[in-house]
């Protein structure tokens, strides 16, 4: 368990052409009343002037890296690779944090020790107004690896976690364009509870047109690879891994649904998914065949 008597903080937030919307992000990181924080910002090799900027108008207020353009898992997995904290916060580019964020957060784990992870509740601005959540995305607390399996319940930046449960969790699969979060939650889910601070710390913008869901076609194929994946790589109790098999049969139902539309032949990623439920592959093998079945764009290409 990571220190929590006056725990240090590192915050990393991946950026890729955003500067306006990361200079806001970067002011609600410093704004915030918890002091014992550092702000490392990973650019992904952006081409507007978001160096620049950051540079000028914080200096070295925040800690600014950058990598040759590699997505943001490989974003978020250098940021955590070079920070100096036993704590991990992670902040996407075009969100930002209410002032009293990480104080109550790290207050909310120093009355539960036990716990390695938590999230809190958030705002969210849809093409500028606000929207209410669905019920369905009502986020739970405690063991919620079940409700994982059919969705993505954990907001990357609501998040703090110990460095080492993400280390030892594997950090995000560098390889998956979007859904980076599901896979690495669901890692973490089936082992350790989530704690939830009620309350709305986090305000987060949607509806730009360079979100990673609007970028792809089929978007569930890589939450499918993810879960295949983990049935292979992650000891599963046997309820745990009969839940992870019918929640992989109901995803696959429906993609095959849209191949069918596409006029797409769905026979290779069906026969994939039968041979890791009978284990009738290794890890190794089924990841250089998802790559290039599940995560190929141009395999699922509207026809």
């Amino acid at each position: 368990m990571a220190n929590l008597s006056n725990p240090f903080v590192s915050v990393i937030i991946p950026t890729f052409n955003r500067v306006d919307a990361v200079c806001k992000a970067v002011e609600s990181v410093l704004n915030q009343t918890y002091l014992q924080y550092e702000c490392i910002v990973i650019d992904d090799l952006s081409v507007d002037n978001t160096r620049e900027l950051l540079n000028e108008k914080f200096g070295k207020k925040i800690r600014l890296v950058s990598q040759p353009h590699s997505g943001v898992s490989a974003a978020r997995n250098l940021g955590v690779k070079q920070c100096r904290g036993n704590w991990v916060a992670f902040l996407d580019s075009d969100d930002t944090w209410h002032s009293d964020k990480l104080r109550q957060q790290i207050s909310y784990h120093q009355e539960n020790p036990k716990l390695r992870i938590s999230q809190t509740q958030e705002i969210w601005i849809r093409r500028g107004k606000q929207v209410s959540a669905r019920k369905k995305h009502k986020k739970p607390s405690g063991y919620i690896f079940p409700q994982s399996l059919e969705m993505c319940l954990i907001t990357p930046s609501s998040v703090i976690l110990e460095k080492e449960l993400f280390l030892t969790s594997g950090g995000f699969d560098e390889y998956l364009p979007a859904c980076e979060d599901y896979d690495l939650w669901l890692r973490i889910t089936h082992k350790n509870e989530v704690g939830l601070l009620d309350e709305l710390l986090l305000t987060k913008y949607g509806g730009h047109s360079d979100q990673l869901s609007h970028q792809y076609e089929a978007i569930d194929r890589f939450r499918i690879y993810g879960i295949l994946k983990l049935l292979l790589s992650e000891k599963l109790t046997d309820l745990q891994r009969n839940q992870t098999v019918s929640e992989a049969k109901k995803k696959l139902n429906i993609l095959k649904l849209g191949a069918n539309k596409r006029k797409m032949d769905f026979s290779q990623p069906e026969q994939l998914a039968a041979d890791v439920f009978m284990r009738n592959t290794s890890l190794m093998q089924f990841i250089q065949r998802g790559r290039a079945l599940l995560l190929n764009d141009d395999l699922f290409e509207a026809r």
